[in-house]
């Protein structure tokens, strides 16, 4: 140590050079970094979606998702796999343990699958990774109101989307609402029988004559050349004047060139197309968005009537966020250097101190940006977090070497006062550092999403510190030898305590006389503060506003597209209506990415004025005038931040079978109704299409000379439209379809009433050899580790989501269950019960790895013991703080706790650490105590007034929200008040007591 501060006093420039060039890298590093919202967080799931066209939700289940599940389940790492059969799809989700490499396991499950057998027609299973990267950072909306759909589309397709494709960071851009040029083929069935023709033989001879295919190599002489051959069908022309027989295919069908919009897309009334931007994995969010912005600005000025609209935008955000968290780390060190400015009076000593906050952060930004880390949501505030905290070590450091260049009986001066004022202090602001480290490691190395996501806030929260004991021991020194030169104004006669000392002093020598009196108060105290918590409540996750709604329609089984178009129209007309609704898009037929196999529902986006009262209110009614303007079909708001789900109970219900678990779905959703506690109560139980079953007579089957196959074949519908060939329009390739017109029937009479023809050339009407039974089939069928699951979920009504899910599961406790069915607490509830049981064991870590390292340090296991006593006195504080701040016990506070244990011990280590230097100098205990009290009451109080000051801004909670908000600052800030008035009374009683025992032990 004596080498380190030697060096550093003699070498003044080098380190003012070395302070330079850190505060540069610093900078560029800070500014170099990728803005995100959260940490890249890459979920264990792997998806296998599988389309199975024109096949029943039961069908796609027994088919495919049950031989996909069973093929999947006992793979390496593989925790849980769930499925969901849509119609004409599945969806299967497979979850993996954190410890997984998620490369290996895609490659395990697409390799697994090559082995499954599925019935023909099924496509090929799609195997991918779910990742946070693979969703859009941005969409837009174009639309021009002096344009076609197919002009839109022309200048979209070749103007547009390859500039935007082209802006550095975007991995792919996705299109929809675009008209599709198509070429059709519908057969003139007349025509053909007099010809003595088929489509069959028809296709086949199109399908023969557009043909380019090399020969190979012919010899010519003594040279080989390349022979191709090329049926010259390039055009529509081509197409309508080929032979076929004595006529020409014109003859014998009709052939269309048409153009049709894949999905209706709209935006503030107009026909529009949408983009979503796709950004590359390693490309900064902000700088994407920024980008395509003023690319669409561009296209904006130079084409007249384009109009285009930002629908979804991640990088605005990120960027308020981290507005947000700069302005609020700034407000907080301000605070903080007003703090020590009181209690220092000397701007001298406020400037060393506050030196280390910029320094400290600059150097947790190097190491950051070395490792990858971007800077988001966690990491800035984590800095937050830890500027009341990088300020300690030198407010410590500096307050003594001011204080010793204050008294008049000091011996040393200059360098040698310098060096020694800082060495008797580094060894107690060291281990207070290595605790306060040692508590934010545990965060780090919790298994699963919440260490994922909380890994960089304990990363940078451990850079900032390393880096401020390193600022305490280097350049405070070297600025206090520069600086105080000439010594300090407020020379003593001799080290006298200040009246708030003395006044401390005079009340630490009471306490310490009637200890029980204090003890049994504080522990009285503590126990009565447990009792707030039913009142204060438990949430999740802190609520976050947001003026956007996304809505969207689940049309009933068996409504058609051309229904739902109609209902959206008139939805688009509802909110266009409203006074505060600035922008509504939607979309009708594309893929909903939430319900892989529906084609047929509506999404909307829409954009509320940022100054909207009471939004949560107006987005419920305008759900409910939805609702009430349909007769069928489900009106429904998603919510996809952060905070999704905060505040949503829901129950899982397991069974072989969806018969088995009906009745038990019924009487959790009566009781959840009943409670009072839950509003909007939903089941999962999915809707049903009637069935008819045709059910063969297999005596009359034979006897015609049929089988059931070929009565399927009859009547089964053209699932997929194959392509009969292609042609060039303007350079592009178009499609060919036969077009068969699509079969309707009045009644189930229509379909047995038709006839097929048999071996010998009769006709037999399908009613001969069949019968009808009538059903159900449902329209979504889920599964979840082998057994069909249903959930109820219901929101809250208010945010304590710890007291209804207790009372809820004491209804459910008393349920009587069919043999087969369980039934268990999910969503929120088992949020919170996983990560508080996380941060509980991290907590307990950190407290089991605090004492080590103070045993350790202090080399006995006394004076750690006294000092881990001032922990559990922050939970008075913090609890009574929540209260009046009408916060919960969630995540957020949570963190704040975690973070409590590592500063509330600093304050202790800093007395205690005196204690034990002045018992070695002969003081009594009660001497040392009282002495130390008194002189260490300024440098405890600086230290825990600009923590408090550092984090007032973030517990005031004036703007943002999410996981580091006013929850955290407000725990902090009412633990540490608690906790430091506490410390100075209850440690000091324990070490007295415990000192006694051990010498009367000896």
């Amino acid at each position: 140590m004596n080498g380190l501060i030697n060096f550093v006093l003699k070498n003044k420039f080098a380190v003012w050079l070395m302070t330079i060039i850190i505060t540069a890298a610093g900078l560029y590093s800070g500014l170099s970094m990728k803005l995100e919202t959260i940490p890249n967080i890459t979920p264990p799931i792997v998806t296998v979606m599988t389309v199975y066209p024109g096949a029943t939700p039961e069908e796609v289940a027994d088919s495919v998702s049950e031989p996909i599940e069973k093929q999947l389940q006992n793979l390496n790492g593989v925790k849980v796999v769930s499925s969901t059969s849509y119609q004409n799809a599945s969806s299967v989700q497979v979850e993996y343990t954190f410890s997984t490499d998620m490369e290996k396991a895609e490659q395990e499950a697409a390799e697994a699958l090559a082995d499954v057998e599925f019935p023909e027609n099924v496509q090929e299973p799609d195997v991918s990774r779910l990742s946070i990267n693979a969703f859009p950072v941005m969409a837009l909306s174009l639309s021009d109101e002096n344009l076609t759909l197919a002009e839109l589309t022309t200048l979209v397709e070749d103007e547009i989307l390859p500039e935007i494709e082209g802006v550095e960071g975007v991995a792919s851009v996705q299109i929809s609402g675009q008209q599709v040029e198509e070429a059709t083929v519908v057969f003139n069935q007349e025509k053909l029988a007099q010809l003595q023709l088929t489509e069959e033989t028809v296709t086949q001879m199109i399908q023969g004559s557009d043909m380019t295919a090399p020969l190979g190599l012919f010899t010519f002489g003594d040279t080989e050349k390349s022979v191709m051959i090329d049926g010259n069908i390039t055009t529509l022309d081509d197409l309508k004047n080929m032979q076929i027989g004595p006529a020409k295919l014109s003859d014998l069908a009709q052939i269309e060139l048409t153009g049709k919009a894949e999905s209706i897309s709209r935006t503030n009334g107009q026909e529009s197309i949408g983009l979503q931007i796709v950004k590359s994995a390693d490309a900064n969010t902000v700088d994407v968005v920024n980008a395509v912005k003023e690319k669409v600005n561009e296209f904006e000025g130079d084409i007249d009537g384009l109009t285009i609209t930002s629908t979804f935008d991640q990088g605005g955000p990120i960027e308020e966020s981290v507005k947000t968290m700069l302005s609020k780390a700034l407000f907080g060190a301000i605070f903080a250097v007003i703090i020590i400015m009181l209690f220092l009076r000397d701007v001298r000593s406020t400037v060393i101190s506050v030196i280390s906050i910029p320094l400290s952060i600059l150097i947790a930004l190097i190491l950051l940006k070395q490792m990858d880390i971007t800077l988001n949501v966690m990491t800035l505030g984590a800095m937050t977090v830890a500027i009341g905290r990088v300020i300690d070590d030198s407010i410590v450091v500096v307050e003594n070497i001011y204080r010793r260049l204050s008294l008049d009986g000091e011996t040393l001066r200059g360098k040698e006062l310098i060096r020694e004022a800082t060495k008797e202090m580094f060894v107690p602001i060291m281990s207070s550092t290595i605790v306060t480290i040692a508590v934010f490691l545990p965060l780090g190395l919790v298994e699963g999403t919440v260490g994922e996501l909380f890994l960089p806030f304990a990363l940078t929260v451990v850079f900032a510190l390393l880096a401020s004991l390193l600022v305490a021991v280097t350049i405070v020194p070297m600025l206090a030898h520069t600086m105080f030169k000439k010594g300090v104004k407020a020379k003593t006669h001799e080290e006298k305590p200040g009246k708030l000392s003395a006044w401390y002093r005079s009340v630490l020598n009471w306490t310490l006389n009637h200890k029980i009196i204090t003890f049994v108060t504080a522990v009285l105290l503590l126990v009565g503060s447990f009792f707030l918590v039913p009142k204060i409540g438990v949430s999740f996750l802190p609520g976050e506003e947001e003026k956007m709604v996304i809505v969207t329609y689940a049309p009933e089984p068996g409504q058609t597209i051309d229904e739902v178009a109609d209902i959206a129209t008139d939805a688009e007309n509802y909110f266009m209506d409203i006074d505060d609704v600035e922008t509504v898009q939607y979309s009708v037929g594309s893929e909903n990415p939430m319900s892989p196999g529906q084609t047929n529902s509506a999404m909307f986006y829409v954009m509320y004025d940022e100054e909207t009262e009471n939004f949560e209110e107006k987005k419920e009614d305008a759900i409910a005038d939805l609702q009430d303007s349909v007769s069928k079909g489900e009106w429904a708001s998603q919510d996809f931040s952060a905070s999704a789900g905060s505040n949503a109970v829901a129950v899982n219900i397991y069974g072989e079978t969806v018969e088995d678990i009906e009745p038990i779905v019924s009487e959790v959703e009566t009781i959840m109704n009943d409670s009072g506690d839950f509003k909007k109560v939903e089941t999962g139980l999915a809707d049903s299409y009637e069935e008819y079953t045709l059910v063969a007579d297999q005596e009359k089957l034979a006897a015609a000379g049929l089988t059931a196959g070929q009565i399927a074949m009859e009547l089964s519908p053209l699932r997929e439209r194959p392509v009969l060939t292609t042609i060039e329009k303007d350079g592009a390739d178009v499609n060919v379809y036969v077009d068969v017109p699509v079969q309707t029937y009045d009644s189930i009479e229509d379909v047995t009433g038709r006839s097929v023809a048999t071996m010998t050339g009769e006709s037999v009407a399908i009613g001969d050899v069949m019968t009808v039974e009538e059903g159900e089939t449902s329209d979504t069928v889920s599964r979840r580790d082998g057994k069909v699951f249903v959930d109820v979920s219901g929101e809250l009504e208010g945010d304590d989501v710890s007291a209804a899910s207790a009372s809820l599961q004491k209804e459910l406790d008393k349920l009587d269950l069919p043999t087969g069915v369980d039934v268990e607490m999910g969503g929120v509830t088992q949020d919170i019960n996983e990560s508080f049981t996380q941060l509980g064991l991290a907590m307990l870590a950190a407290v089991a790895i605090v004492y080590l390292v103070l045993v350790i340090t202090f080399g006995g296991g006394l004076a750690p013991l006294a000092i881990l006593f001032s922990l559990p006195f922050t939970i008075i504080g913090a609890l009574v703080a929540l209260l009046i701040a009408g916060e919960t016990i969630s995540i957020s506070s949570m963190i704040g706790a975690l973070m409590l244990i590592g500063i509330v011990v600093t304050n202790a280590i800093v007395l205690i650490d005196r204690v034990i230097h002045k018992e070695r100098e002969g003081f009594s205990t009660r001497e040392a105590l009282l002495e130390a009290g008194s002189t260490r009451l300024r440098p405890i109080l600086m230290t825990a007034l600009a923590t408090i000051g550092a984090l007032f801004p973030l517990a005031l909670g004036l703007e943002g929200g999410g996981l580091i908000s006013k929850g955290l600052g407000v725990t902090v800030i009412g633990g540490l008040t608690s906790s430091t008035l506490l410390t100075l009374v209850i440690v000091p009683i324990v070490y007295e007591v415990l000192s006694k025992w051990m010498k009367k032990k000896a």
